[in-house]
């Protein structure tokens, strides 16, 4: 028994020498180690400085990037038969638009027939007519009656900073608005406060009315009108801003127009020339156009100048469109 002491005792010492001299720390270790530890803490807050300064840029790419999504879904739903016709105040009659389209196809399809041209002549004209025309006109509708909307919408946003400063409430001046502006501005206003009046929210009031009248002016309005409902403060100094920026919206517009009055003009010019010498050409010598008109090789040709024209106008729209 004593010797199982002995040699379990003789067994710990070992172990503690080997421990205290292969094992144990030194001071050279444990300075090592303390420099590794504060060495791995500054890379620590490092690495999380470096995480929060890029935290507002990270969300700063989410919010752009979510910007960018919903900007691309209103685009797009902008551009249905149903969105044109509400820009233009024609309602949402889609199934009316398409059959006023079939009809004026129609008719244009029967007119070369009656005068005896080919029926690929009718055929185009018929395609041209009932898809291309009634969507130009419900286009142009749309185009003008926006115009006439955002030219006088900062006037109601003043009407709206007045009224505020004056101790009138929001409401109140949204009818007066109503009443007072000039149509379309009136009308939308009005369709505005009734549908409040109901009982709508005034946010959900301010989207329906962007659906029909998608401007980037209202969306500034309803933005605003949002902001201030959530998070307080002064309405009508937002809203003179808000002013401020449209009238600088407007004033940009005005002298991107006349800066660009020359190129427009000088697409126009280009785009009629092609045509405006095919007319008088056969006005002034109906034999030397006519084959163009009778011989199937002149068909290609024509076919082919379309095509080219078609192109050449839409590469010059793009480059005179500026947006800003």
């Amino acid at each position: 028994m004593l010797f199982i002491l002995a040699g379990v005792l003789g067994f710990v010492t070992i172990a503690c020498l080997g421990f205290v001299l292969v094992g144990g720390d030194t001071a050279t270790t444990k300075t090592v180690k303390r420099a590794q530890l504060i060495t791995g803490a500054e890379r620590q807050n490092a690495a999380r400085a470096k995480t929060a300064a890029s935290a507002p840029d990270i969300r700063r790419k989410q919010i752009l990037k979510t910007l960018k999504e919903q900007d691309r879904q209103q685009k797009k739903a902008s551009l249905t038969i149903a969105a044109r016709l509400r820009a233009a105040g024609l309602g949402e009659n889609v199934r009316m638009f398409w059959i006023v389209s079939a009809g004026v196809g129609l008719v244009a399809a029967v007119v070369p027939l009656v005068l005896r041209q080919p029926p690929l002549i009718a055929l185009g004209a018929a395609f041209a007519a009932g898809l291309g025309l009634p969507r130009w006109v419900v286009g142009m509708l749309a185009k003008n009656r926006t115009k006439k909307f955002t030219s006088a919408f900062a006037d109601a946003v003043d009407i709206i900073v007045r009224g505020i400063k004056s101790g009138l409430p929001v409401h109140d001046c949204l009818k007066i608005i109503g009443k007072e502006c000039p149509e379309p501005l009136a009308g939308e206003f009005r369709i505005l406060t009734e549908n409040v009046g109901m009982g709508m929210s005034m946010e959900q009031a301010l989207e329906r009315m962007y659906e029909r009248m998608p401007t980037p002016e209202l969306r500034f309005f309803a933005i605003v009108l949002s902001i201030q409902a959530k998070t307080g403060g002064n309405l009508a100094e937002a809203l003179g801003n808000l002013s401020a920026v449209l009238r600088s919206r407007k004033l940009m517009a005005e002298k991107i127009k006349a800066l660009s009055a020359e190129a427009v003009a000088s697409a126009f010019i280009i785009g009629s020339l092609p045509p405006g010498v095919i007319v008088m050409i056969s006005v002034t010598a109906p034999t030397y156009m006519q084959t163009m008109f009778t011989d199937p090789r002149g068909h290609l040709m024509l076919l082919a100048a379309a095509v080219w024209m078609t192109i050449g106008i839409l590469v010059m729209r793009k480059m005179i469109n500026f947006k800003f």
